[in-house]
């Protein structure tokens, strides 16, 4: 029998640890920018490391103390790499590691880089995982609010003693602990994370397209089809209720019709096959070739990569979603 899972709350934790901390933002992109305004306005003192580029402008005008990444990793006491993954071993290599002292605290926002051992920190750092479950520009608006979203944690090495206690209190200071703070492993949150994007982002992109295809050679018109697709917004609010009331709970919120269709045609399109191929992607991802893929991909200077969102931004959903902003007025939609 599996353990239950630990989750922690505001009222769990006690942001007091990281009083007097220095804390180093490195990268101040979508992640970075929410998650050091999000501590900031908890009352941390906190730092940008980046190179001299527009987000580093950006970070100057937000009001931080803004750095070359080796400098801010040498002034800070707990370093937040929230850099992409692919380019995370090649800047910690040059920028990161040789600053590196004993105490300091590595803290990622993905398990990917140490669990697949494109970065092995020394053994007199610890390091903790503070994954949040959410996009930045979700991680902002959210905290904001007053609102929050889940995060996952881990400890993957703990010198000072306290590491789990600081990945807890850097949650509360985004705002996950508002909604609960998993408890986790650089393993399962690497390997579920890309599982999930690959397979259900995957699969829905494609999955629409081929609808999109599907229904404009059946004579319908485009914006009509893509109304029903997704331009609508009703989507979120299925997603809504599927995290409200659960994935199959929420088949009460739409018509009979629509649920009955839903599960007897839902059927056919995953099918034992279907397992199979999702069993082949997930041992992609455990084995490392996904990881080893990717790097190469990134050293090819993502040859294949671009070539795939040229062709993709080529397909003709593309410009229907131009024509049909042309009439929709989003400031009246939720989104």
């Amino acid at each position: 029998m599996m353990e239950m899972v630990k989750v922690y709350y505001d009222e769990d934790v006690d942001l007091s640890i990281l009083k007097d901390k220095t804390i180093a933002v490195i990268g101040y992109g979508n992640q970075g920018r929410a998650q050091a305004l999000n501590m900031r306005d908890s009352g941390l003192k906190v730092i940008v490391g980046n190179i001299k580029d527009n987000y580093w402008e950006k970070a100057v005008t937000d009001g931080f103390e803004t750095y070359e990444i080796s400098d801010a990793t040498k002034k800070s006491d707990i370093i937040l790499i929230l850099l992409p993954d692919e380019i995370q071993p090649t800047i910690y290599e040059k920028e990161i590691k040789n600053n590196l002292s004993e105490g300091k605290v590595l803290c990622f926002a993905s398990g990917y880089t140490v669990h697949f051992k494109l970065i092995e920190p020394p053994d007199y750092v610890s390091v903790i995982l503070v994954a949040p479950k959410m996009i930045g520009e979700g991680i902002r608006r959210l905290f904001v609010q007053g609102l929050g979203f889940p995060v996952l944690i881990a400890v993957h090495q703990d010198v000072s003693g306290n590491a789990k206690e600081i990945a807890l209190a850097i949650a509360k200071a985004i705002g996950g602990t508002r909604v609960g703070a998993f408890e986790s492993s650089f393993k399962e949150e690497a390997e579920t994370d890309l599982f999930g994007e690959q397979v259900l982002g995957g699969s829905y992109i494609y999955s629409v397209m081929a609808c999109y295809e599907t229904l404009i050679e059946a004579g319908y018109n485009p914006e009509a089809v893509l109304l029903e697709l997704y331009a609508s917004g009703e989507i979120i609010e299925v997603m809504r209720g599927m995290i409200k009331h659960g994935l199959i709970k929420q088949l009460s919120l739409h018509s009979p019709t629509s649920q009955y269709g839903q599960l007897t045609r839902g059927k056919r399109l995953v099918t034992e096959e279907t397992k199979k191929v999702l069993k082949n992607i997930l041992e992609e991802i455990q084995t490392g070739n996904f990881v080893k893929e990717w790097s190469k991909e990134y050293s090819s200077g993502y040859m294949n990569f671009r070539k795939l969102k040229e062709e993709s931004l080529k397909h003709p959903i593309n410009k229907t979603e131009e024509e049909i902003k042309k009439h929709l007025r989003y400031e009246k939609m939720n989104i």
